[in-house]
């Protein structure tokens, strides 16, 4: 459950966001992955931003770099990338410079939350 007041979007139990898909606004962002914003993602290229993504099973994201620290809680499902595999409660930290490509083989909803978008390699 999502609590929007004039100064704070509170996600009431984080975990249960994972549960409550019809209450956010998912959009496309690659195939077999959607994206709901909390925030950011504006009109700034570089600026910090956090969202949901929505894996469908066998969804990927290709090679990327990130360009500041990201921060990934796995809500629901698991993901794997060339360093292991994470499942739910899970929390990756990528600092600057990192690499990685990410798979969902079942599916899965995590936080994500970056300082700078990724850049793709």
């Amino acid at each position: 459950m999502v609590d929007d007041t004039a100064d704070a979007r509170i996600l009431l139990n984080i975990f249960s966001v994972a549960y409550s898909e019809n209450s956010h606004d998912w959009k496309p962002l690659r195939t077999g992955v959607d994206i709901a914003l909390l925030y950011g993602g504006g009109g700034a290229a570089d600026a910090p931003a956090a969202a949901l993504l929505r894996y469908a099973a066998g969804a990927s994201v290709p090679l990327h770099e990130h360009c500041g620290y990201e921060h990934i809680l796995i809500l629901r499902g698991s993901q794997s990338d060339e360093h292991g595999s994470y499942g739910t409660g899970e929390l990756i930290i990528s600092p600057p410079g990192t690499r990685h490509s990410v798979t969902s083989k079942d599916g899965c909803m995590v936080l994500a939350i970056w300082e700078k978008p990724v850049r793709f390699v």
